[in-house]
């Protein structure tokens, strides 16, 4: 008996410093945690740190930023560049493929692998191998409901369309996110379910976000707040879902006025991921947040707050052009500035996009800060001095050309303005023919003259050594009697130095 009341003892005693010694491990673990994400809010935003420039808010997102989605500019920016998971929100760039290879009739097929991969807790709306969606529907379910089998499905759909498969769609993920100008992203699927090798920056996301957001259909599905896919080819019931981004719920306590869109994310790698646009009615921004840890919503109105109330658009129009800018392709280009900087303390970067249609991208930077790019023509000398290439209209010679340079195109005057150069050339050639003609035959009139002189001249020396010519009457001379004398003296009447008229 006192055996058993022993190992009772022992036991409970045991049990008792298994819960402690597991207690001060979750204390342990709960206080790392928090050191770490105190730590987090403690680091400096990199956009505070530049002379002149507003002072951001401090927020827990390992990385973070505002970008200005039509200019580029960077309002905010903390540790932009560094790599993180992204979860879910790699359904923009999912989305972004898509819109731009496929059209919203299009059908998206639900393959077996397409589902099996799915693991419990994985975000889905219960599709089944075999079932059918259009293109329409599918973003609804990808964006709102963040379904993984339809991520999956549109990329395999899609592919297909693209003349390839699952991994055709991938690998123009990567290279629509190279062309965008990320430079610290790579991806493996087209949902974000974790993998090692799939990974974005705030930066990247930011870029990305802004070319899925010129698309009205994405602009469409993002604002919507619950949508109903209806009974398909296999199933007949229908499918309703609601939006999970809490900033654009009216009457929540997240809801943020100005919001447009946006789309969540998180996995035990990634943590919280959170990506929002929002329009002022002035102003396009976009947020990112990446492995936030804490209220992510809180920290992006923090950013979006500040964004509005210490920047303004200011007109490239009747600024001063970069060096080698002819013009800007947009009349309405412009920058973002905070209060107190001039566009005089900007420098400028001018990447050449096409040489030979004499065509780039101008960035304007403060403190080294983007603070918006524009399209814009290039003058000819820069595009010479840069590249070699001579871009001033010329004629060319085919035949002259190398085989890989293609002719320059002489773009020349306008062809009504031809038309009337050439009718005043006519003009004047046929002036030319009419004037020479009228100088031909009054030179050939003199010469005429000229030889009715000669044989006058030749006649009357004939006469004068024959003694048959009378020079002068010392009357009134009767030409019937000279006539007469002639005829007497028995000369030719046609030998006369005189000629006949006709």
């Amino acid at each position: 008996m006192r055996n058993y009341i022993k190992r009772a003892a022992a036991a409970v005693l045991t049990g008792i410093m298994t819960v402690i010694l597991a207690g001060n491990v979750l204390a342990d673990e709960t206080t790392a945690f928090e050191e770490a994400l105190q730590a987090s809010y403690d680091i400096v935003p990199d956009t505070n740190n530049i002379q002149g420039w507003p002072q951001g808010p401090h927020v827990y997102g390992g990385s973070a930023i505002v970008m200005d989605m039509n200019s580029g500019a960077v309002l905010y920016g903390k540790k932009v560049d560094d790599r993180h998971y992204p979860a879910s929100i790699t359904k923009i760039l999912t989305a972004l493929v898509a819109l731009e290879n496929s059209k919203l009739n299009d059908e998206v097929y639900f393959s077996e692998d397409s589902v099996s991969f799915l693991e419990y807790g994985d975000a889905s709306i219960g599709m089944t191998p075999g079932e059918i969606l259009s293109m329409n529907d599918a973003l609804y379910g990808m964006l709102l409901a963040s379904a993984n089998e339809v991520s999956y499905a549109i990329a395999e759909s899609v592919g297909k369309l693209m003349g390839g498969d699952y991994n055709t769609f991938i690998q123009e993920m990567n290279d629509r996110a190279a062309q965008l100008g990320c430079t610290g992203s790579h991806w493996t699927n087209a949902n974000g379910l974790h993998n090692e090798q799939h990974y974005t920056t705030a930066h990247d996301m930011a870029l990305i976000a802004s070319a899925v957001y010129q698309f009205e259909e994405f602009r469409t599905v993002m604002q919507a707040l619950n949508y109903t896919i209806g009974p398909t080819n296999l199933v007949g019931e229908s499918r309703t879902f609601q939006q999970n981004h809490k900033m654009l719920w009216e009457g929540g306590y997240y809801y943020y006025e100005y919001c447009t869109g946006g789309k969540t994310g998180y996995t035990d790698q990634s943590r919280t991921t959170l990506v929002t646009m929002a329009d002022n009615g002035n102003m396009q921004l976009v947020a990112v947040l990446l492995q936030d840890d804490g209220d992510v919503y809180v920290d992006t109105r923090a950013m979006f707050d500040y964004a509005f109330s210490n920047f303004s658009k200011v007109s490239l129009h009747g600024q001063p052009k970069a060096e080698g800018v002819s013009a800007y392709e947009d009349d309405a280009a412009y920058v973002v500035l905070p209060a107190g900087i001039d566009f005089s303390s900007l420098e400028s970067e001018i990447t050449i996009t096409d040489k030979m249609e004499g065509t780039g991208k101008v960035t304007y930077f403060y403190e080294g800060q983007n603070v918006g790019s524009a399209e814009v023509t290039l003058t000819p000398e820069y595009v010479k001095e840069q590249t070699g290439y001579d871009i001033t209209p010329q004629i060319v010679k085919k035949d002259s050309l190398p085989a890989d340079e293609p002719a320059q195109v002489e773009t020349g005057l306008p062809l009504v303005v031809k038309i009337l150069i050439g009718l005043g050339a006519a003009i004047v050639v046929l002036a030319v023919f009419f004037c020479a003609a009228v100088r031909y035959a009054l030179v050939k009139k003199r010469r005429r003259r000229m030889a009715m002189a000669r044989r006058r001249r030749n006649g009357r020396t004939a006469h004068k050594y024959t003694g048959n010519y009378t020079r002068r009457y010392s009357g009134t001379r009767h030409p019937s009697g000279a006539r007469r004398d002639r005829y007497a003296a028995g000369a030719d009447p046609y030998s006369s130095g005189r000629k006949r008229r006709r």
